[in-house]
């Protein structure tokens, strides 16, 4: 059978040796970054702005695709036990389902395919590849969130956009340009 090709990751790299309490560690360190993330926050209705975008995409492209995964739904399930993880510090499944769901959702789905993009190509070496793969990313994580959004509030068309997409745009650009500076840079340091 042939196994196909992958890269390490950023977290295999600094921590080779695989092991069930590694990848719990792994996962329970990217659950804590977004929480901690999501407590930043400059507050927007019907969404918030919030470094989680941030540290979803750095918890892809560092763990890989299933503890990045993994990361994410560890982070919403301690929300949705009414740990209070949420921006903001809500918690509950009503803000699980609330205006913002189709987002944290879209969380899972891009923290996936930034860690699957980087185990398949290594785009997490350098600033145009990590860049490429956050930005489909953030398209995975809009898309969701603005469907979710447009069915919750009854918003659509520019309306929509108004409160769900333009707002955002500015600072994942910036967030996205940090993260994809980040892991490159951080991937030299270990090559020395």
């Amino acid at each position: 059978m042939n196994k196909t090709l992958t890269y390490p990751t950023l977290a295999q790299a600094l921590s080779p040796e695989a092991s069930l309490a590694r990848d719990t560690l792994l996962v329970l360190g990217g659950a804590a970054l977004i929480a901690l993330c999501a407590r930043i926050e400059v507050p927007l209705w019907p969404v918030p702005v919030t470094l989680q975008t941030l540290a979803v995409l750095l918890a892809g492209a560092a763990l890989g695709s299933r503890r990045g995964l993994l990361a994410v739904l560890a982070y919403l399930g301690a929300g949705a036990l009414g740990l209070p993880v949420l921006a903001g510090g809500a918690a509950g499944l009503t803000k699980l389902l609330g205006p913002t769901g189709g987002y944290l959702l879209g969380f899972a789905v891009a923290a996936y395919t930034v860690g699957w993009l980087v185990e398949r190509f290594a785009l997490d070496r350098r600033v145009l590849g990590a860049a490429g793969a956050m930005l489909l990313g953030n398209v995975v994580i809009y898309a969701l969130g603005l469907m979710w959004l447009g069915r919750v509030t009854g918003l659509s068309g520019q309306a929509l956009l108004n409160a769900g997409l333009t707002p955002f745009l500015l600072g994942d650009a910036l967030k996205l340009l940090l993260a994809a500076l980040l892991l490159p840079g951080v991937w030299r340091w270990l090559r020395r």
